[in-house]
C-alpha cells in the first residue's frame, strides 16, 4: 500500500498539523519503507472534536444498522486480506503465512462477532419496576500496540462501534501502515464521517494528548504495564474510565499425567509464534521434577525447527532486539542454563533473536519474573501441584496460562486455582467470544465477546 501523508479525521484524509514524520522500517532487512505523520496535540484535538460531533448521530443509530456497518467493515477486511497480510509482514516482520492466518484472519472473526452482537445484544432490560438502559460511554481514545497491529485495533474499535461510541485511534508508531489500511476499510465500508478517526504519532506526544484530552470519555490501551500505570493515573485524575490490557508472564503447567511431548511441543510453538511478541505467551514452562530432563530434551528438539528468517521472523525493532538479548544475557548471568539459542544475533541483517530455551531456571530469576517479549522459554522444575501453583501465581502478572493433564477435570481443577484471566486447557482453541484480560498488574477490564462490548457501555436506570 501507499502510505498516507495525513490523518483520517471526520471522514477524510487531512494534512497533518505539523511537519514531523515517523520512519517505518522493515525489521527483516532494516530498510525504511514509508513515512507517516508524527501527530501533535492539535491533530488529536481535531480528531476528538470530529468524534464528539459524530457521537449523537451514531449513538442514536439503531443497533441493527450499526451491526450492518460493522459487517460491511468485516467484508472489506476479507476482500483486502492479502494486502493486509503483506503490509503486516512488511512493517512487523511476521512470516507471510502467519500474517495471512492470524494477523489478517483473526480480526475478521472478531469484527464478525461484533456485527452479530450489535444486532442481538440487549441494550435495554427490565428489573422489578425499573428499566435499565445500556448506553454508549461516549468518545473512546484507543491506543494500540504493534505486536498484533490489526487485531488490537479491531478488538477495540469494533465493540466501541457496536456500543454506539465514536473512536479516535492512535496506533503504535512501529506499525502505522496497517492502521492506515484499516482507516481505508472504514471509509470503504461507509461508516459516517467522524465515527472513526486516526492519528498517527509517538506515544509520549499523540498518545499522551489523547489519554489526557478532556473530551475523551474512555481510554482503551494495550501495551506495557509501565505505560498502563501512567495512562491509568492520567485518566484517574480526570475521573475518566479506562480499559487496560497490559503485560503478562504466563505459566504453561504440565501436570505429570499429561502427554509430555505434546504439551512441550505446543508450548514451544505458542512462544515462538509472532517471534514471542505476544503478551499471553506461555513463557514459563512448569514441569514435574521426575519429567524435567525429558522435557528439556523435547524443548531443545522442538525449538530447533524455528529457523530465523524462515519459520520465525525478526523482532519489530532494533530497540526490541537489544532488550530481548539483554534478558538472555541476564539469564545466563543469574545461573540459568542455555539449552538452545543465546544472545548472539543469528543473522547479520534484520532484528532477529535466536529462539532460546533456558533450563535450571528458578522462580525468582529475572527471566522468570519479567516480561521479555521475545522467543525465550524458561523451564522451571516443580515438586508437586501445590509447588506448581505457587510458582504459576508467583508473579505480578495474571494475563493467561495453560494447563495440561490426561484428565480434563484434573486440568480444570488446577486452572480454577490460577490467578489469571484466561487459561487454555490441553491446548484449547481461540474463541473470539471469550473474554480476554488480566488479573493483578495485567490490566483492568476485558476484551472480546459480550464482556468486551460492556466495557464501552454505561448504565442508566429508569424507575416507574
Amino acid at each position: 500500500m501507499k502510505a498516507h501523508d495525513g490523518m483520517y479525521i471526520g471522514g477524510q484524509w487531512r494534512p497533518a498539523r505539523g511537519p514531523d514524520t515517523i520512519a517505518v522500517v522493515n525489521p527483516a532487512d532494516e530498510q525504511v519503507i514509508a513515512h507517516v505523520p508524527a501527530g501533535t496535540a492539535d491533530d488529536v484535538d481535531d480528531a476528538v472534536r470530529a468524534a464528539r460531533e459524530a457521537l449523537p448521530g451514531w449513538a442514536a443509530t439503531p443497533p441493527a444498522e450499526r451491526a450492518a456497518r460493522i459487517a460491511a467493515l468485516r467484508d472489506v477486511l476479507v476482500a483486502r486480506a492479502d494486502e493486509i497480510a503483506e503490509t503486516v509482514t512488511a512493517e512487523l516482520g511476521a512470516p507471510l503465512q502467519l500474517s495471512q492466518t492470524v494477523h489478517a484472519g483473526v480480526p475478521v472473526l472478531v469484527a464478525g462477532s461484533y456485527a452479530e452482537l450489535a444486532a442481538s445484544y440487549s441494550f435495554e432490560e427490565k428489573t422489578g419496576n425499573s428499566t435499565v438502559l445500556l448506553e454508549p460511554v461516549g468518545v473512546v481514545g484507543a491506543i494500540t500496540p504493534w505486536n498484533y497491529p490489526l487485531h488490537q485495533v479491531v478488538a477495540k474499535v469494533a465493540p466501541a462501534l457496536a456500543a454506539g461510541c465514536t473512536v479516535v485511534l492512535k496506533p503504535a508508531e512501529d506499525t502505522p501502515l496497517t492502521a492506515q489500511l484499516f482507516a481505508e476499510a472504514v471509509d470503504e465500508a461507509g461508516l459516517p464521517a467522524g465515527v472513526f478517526n486516526l492519528v498517527t504519532g509517538l506515544g509520549p506526544v499523540a498518545g499522551q494528548a489523547l489519554a489526557a484530552h478532556e473530551d475523551v470519555d474512555l481510554v482503551s490501551f494495550t501495551g506495557s504495564t509501565a505505560v498502563g500505570r501512567q495512562i491509568g493515573a492520567t485518566a484517574g485524575g480526570a475521573v475518566k474510565r479506562v480499559a487496560l490490557e497490559l503485560g503478562g508472564k504466563s505459566a504453561n503447567v504440565i501436570l505429570p499425567s499429561a502427554d509430555l511431548a505434546k504439551a512441550v511441543n505446543v508450548g514451544i510453538a505458542n512462544v515462538m509464534s509472532n517471534s514471542g511478541q505476544t503478551c499471553s505467551a506461555w513463557t514459563r514452562m512448569l514441569v514435574h521434577k521426575d519429567q524435567y530432563d525429558e522435557a528439556v530434551a523435547l524443548a531443545r528438539a522442538a525449538v530447533a525447527k524455528y529457523v530465523p528468517g524462515e519459520r520465525i521472523g525478526p523482532l519489530v525493532s532494533a530497540k526490541q532486539q537489544q532488550r530481548v538479548r539483554g534478558y538472555i544475557e541476564k539469564g545466563v548471568a543469574e545461573g540459568a542454563r542455555l539449552v538452545a539459542g543465546g544472545p548472539e544475533a543469528p543473522r547479520e541483517t534484520g532484528y532477529y533473536v535466536s529462539p532460546t530455551v533456558f533450563a535450571d531456571v528458578t522462580p525468582e530469576m529475572t527471566i522468570a519474573q519479567e516480561e521479555i517479549f521475545g522467543p525465550v522459554v524458561s523451564l522451571i522444575k516443580y515438586e508437586d501441584e501445590d509447588d506448581a501453583l505457587r510458582i504459576a501465581n508467583g508473579t505480578v502478572y495474571g494475563l493467561a496460562g495453560a494447563v495440561w493433564a490426561a484428565d480434563e477435570a484434573e486440568a480444570v481443577a488446577f486452572a480454577r486455582r490460577m490467578d489469571t484471566g484466561q487459561v487454555d486447557i490441553n491446548g484449547g482453541r481461540f474463541n473470539p467470544l471469550a473474554p480476554f484480560g488480566g488479573y493483578k498488574q495485567s490490566g483492568v477490564g476485558r476484551e472480546l465477546g459480550p464482556h468486551g462490548l460492556s466495557e464501552y457501555l454505561q448504565t442508566k436506570s429508569l424507575q416507574f
